[in-house]
């Protein structure tokens, strides 16, 4: 029977979220927990924050877990504005043994991967169709490839050098805030690093997530990029969503 419900968490570099999740239409079932992360984010540290925040809940199924790195097959691979420590860390077994849990209820994958997924599932149908690129910006930059709907997972184009910076140093929403940045200001750095982008993937469409797609009228109608760009439907919860999703399904990369 396909489940209904699903536990997604979703690890950033400056909040860890948690929620349950209608799988029948993507949407949040009761508010959402959010607790800041740890400094430094090393693996144990992290565990412990998601520990607390699964166990407000009353589940005892699957979990979904995202991060900002590739993880290949539980594994972390890179690490995205997390602790270095991270890389090489078996994420699947780390997290299964702090929640007390089979390794087989964990699903772990990249936090842009997750979200690219939701939307893909929840989100304009139009992006089902084609090449579309969605990207979070955040802390960093994260990034997620379809074609036709299906995925190619671990795709870090937030890393790109762009003018002889890593792309998110100069355009990811983080920067808009520490430099105190307007959003015309903040939006040529987006259209910067969106015209380089464009010249290497030429994708049919781009979703603009992460937290500052809430303002999408703001900062979106100021870039002049041809390809499309629409804001990502389920804003910043699709990462939550995601992981929910893959955790009921048993995806993972």
């Amino acid at each position: 029977m396909t489940a209904t419900r699903g536990f997604g968490i979703d690890i950033g570099g400056s909040g860890i979220k948690g929620a349950l999740v209608d799988l029948t239409d993507g949407t949040l079932v009761g508010d959402r927990v959010r607790i800041d992360t740890p400094r430094p984010a090393t693996p144990d540290a992290v565990a412990d924050v998601v520990a607390e925040v699964v166990g407000r809940f009353e589940w005892d199924g699957p979990v979904g877990i995202t991060l900002p790195a590739v993880v290949k097959k539980g594994v972390a691979r890179t690490a995205a504005n997390i602790d270095h420590s991270w890389i090489g860390r078996d994420a699947d077994t780390l997290f299964a043994e702090r929640l007390g849990v089979s390794v087989e209820n964990v699903a772990m994958l990249n936090d842009a991967d997750a979200a690219g997924m939701a939307e893909m599932r929840f989100g304009d149908p139009v992006a089902r169709t084609g090449v579309t690129a969605l990207l979070t910006f955040g802390t960093g930059i994260g990034s997620a490839l379809f074609l036709d709907g299906k995925l190619v997972p671990n795709t870090e184009f937030g890393h790109i050098e762009i003018d002889g910076h890593d792309a998110e140093k100069k355009a990811a929403a983080s920067a808009k805030d520490n430099e105190g940045l307007s959003y015309p200001e903040w939006a040529k750095r987006v259209d910067r690093y969106l015209t380089v982008l464009d010249s290497l993937i030429r994708p049919d469409l781009y979703i603009a997530g992460g937290g500052v797609s809430k303002k999408a009228e703001k900062w979106v109608p100021l870039l002049s990029v041809e390809t499309p760009i629409i804001p990502a439907s389920l804003l910043n919860n699709a990462g939550i969503v995601g992981a929910a999703a893959a955790a009921a399904e048993g995806i993972t990369h």
